[in-house]
């Protein structure tokens, strides 16, 4: 839902909050999740009430009068000549303290900042890579801009690079430490509106929605420096964008988000909202989508989501569910899908959760099918 990343936006607040003011708070890990939960619209900011008219290229860009939004990238990527298989999340959040611009006599000083998770999956080698960055939008920084369209915090960059305002092409990087990517992004399908055309329903509270729109398939080259080695890969990307003000109902305990591309070129994204009383949502959706982009909507009632197995962080002490089997039920879709790595949980961040690439296999119909995707899970609990 991106991803659901409400929550995750909404905790960068009570961190960016310590570093502006200089005050000391230490939150535990639940009280985070407790604030974010219970959080409702505050004054001044816009909200998602009711469906708009999108404008493109003018929507790739920031909506200020929003309290927060994101730009979020994942994908699966395989080297060229080794043939060694990687996944990546870039994910970029624009965070405002207050609705309107405040004049301030330093150039320091700002009402916006942004957050950033950038996290790279070697696959072959075992390993899983996540770092976090934030910053104020200010001396140039971090910041968002809308034509040309361009958002970066530090040397964290996702800018158009041409294609067309439904179909972007899209230049990201980043780097930290040993790790650097580079790539170029081209959209091979037209821009998917989620929800009730760009309305996307979190709660059946009014104004707790967000509007969101994907480019669900991106054809992907660059290169990946992983410690000392530059690999050229190419894959497919996945672009999610979010803006809202609300944050989700004190009932909601977390969701899981899937985005899955198959190698017959349909896409699936699908978001359940976990209830604390053990239910699911009946907000939850998503969307199929066939090869030529057309979108099919889909319910909570006609999609099932079975957890396979569970694993559990030797970090955290959160257990998540590992594998599932998801069903479509009208369009005869039947999909194991499967971590591939375990471990790729982000526990170095405000809010712990995992995110991660994806392998997946089953049926669409009669015929068989393969694919990648990733999967987001968040606000599942510690086990003793």
């Amino acid at each position: 839902m991106r991803r659901g990343w409400i929550m995750v936006a909404l905790a960068g607040v009570l961190l960016v909050v310590v570093l502006i003011r200089n005050e000391k708070p230490q939150p535990t890990q639940n009280t985070l999740m407790a604030t974010l939960l219970g959080g409702g619209a505050e004054a001044g900011f816009d909200r998602a009430i009711q469906p708009r008219t999108f404008h493109f290229p003018e929507d790739h860009g920031p909506h200020t009068r929003f309290k927060q939004e994101w730009w979020y990238v994942t994908g699966n990527l395989a080297s060229e000549q080794e043939g060694r298989r990687f996944g990546f999340e870039l994910t970029l959040f624009r965070l405002a303290l207050a609705p309107d611009a405040v004049a301030r006599s330093s150039a320091w000083g700002s009402t916006q900042v942004m957050m950033g998770h950038f996290a790279v999956t070697d696959i072959d080698g075992r390993e899983f890579h996540h770092f976090q960055r934030f910053s104020r939008m200010a001396m140039d920084l971090a910041g968002a801009e809308g034509q040309p369209f361009r958002v970066w915090l530090g040397d964290w960059f996702i800018a158009g690079d041409g294609g067309t305002p439904n179909a972007p092409a899209l230049h990201l990087g980043a780097s930290e430490g040993k790790i650097a990517l580079d790539l170029k992004l081209v959209a091979s399908k037209p821009v998917v509106l989620q929800g009730e055309a760009g309305l996307s329903r979190k709660s059946e509270e009014p104004g707790n929605a967000s509007y969101y729109y994907s480019l669900p398939r991106m054809e992907t080259t660059g290169w990946l420096h992983l410690d000392g080695t530059r690999f050229s890969v190419s894959g497919l990307s996945w672009l999610d964008r979010e803006w809202s003000t609300s944050a989700l109902a004190p009932h909601q305990e977390g969701w899981d988000w899937f985005a899955l591309q198959l190698v017959d070129g349909w896409d699936l994204m699908f978001y359940r909202m976990r209830e604390k009383n053990g239910a699911i949502g009946v907000t939850s959706a998503g969307a199929l989508i066939d090869p030529e982009g057309k979108t099919v909507p889909l319910a909570n009632n006609g999609v099932v989501v079975e957890p396979l197995g569970y694993w559990q962080s030797p970090v955290t002490g959160i257990r998540y569910p590992s594998g599932w089997r998801l069903r479509v039920l009208a369009v005869g879709l039947d999909l194991e899908v499967t971590p591939w790595l375990l471990d790729q949980e982000l526990n170095r961040t405000v809010v712990h959760y995992w995110e991660g690439a994806v392998r997946v296999r089953g049926n669409h119909g009669t015929r068989e099918v393969q694919g990648n995707g990733y999967v987001e899970l968040a606000g599942y609990p510690k086990v003793p």
